[in-house]
């Protein structure tokens, strides 16, 4: 519930930027392919269980790097995945 709270919070402030189109088609290609958010929750928990938060800094960069992202894309986009698809991770 924690993370739905921040994602909300974040897709507010999103919504208030110019940048706000390019976030908003980043999280549609997520939320019109499932398979690409069930991958990203594997991830995630893998790191999980290797004691990195999904969201820490480190776990932040590398998905920024490997999607061209920059780090709040990247931020806004795990934190949308983990709301929506895998609560259970941290």
């Amino acid at each position: 519930m924690r993370h739905l709270a921040f994602l909300l919070s974040l897709l507010s402030l999103a919504a208030s930027t110019p940048a706000s189109l390019a976030q908003s088609s980043l999280l549609e290609s997520v939320k019109r392919n499932p398979n690409e958010a069930r991958a990203l929750c594997g991830r995630f928990r893998t790191l999980n269980q290797q004691g990195i938060s999904a969201t820490s800094d480190p776990a932040i960069s590398t998905l920024a790097r490997e999607r061209g992202l920059t780090p709040g894309d990247a931020e806004i986009l795990a934190v949308y995945v983990i709301g929506l698809h895998c609560s259970d991770v941290s």
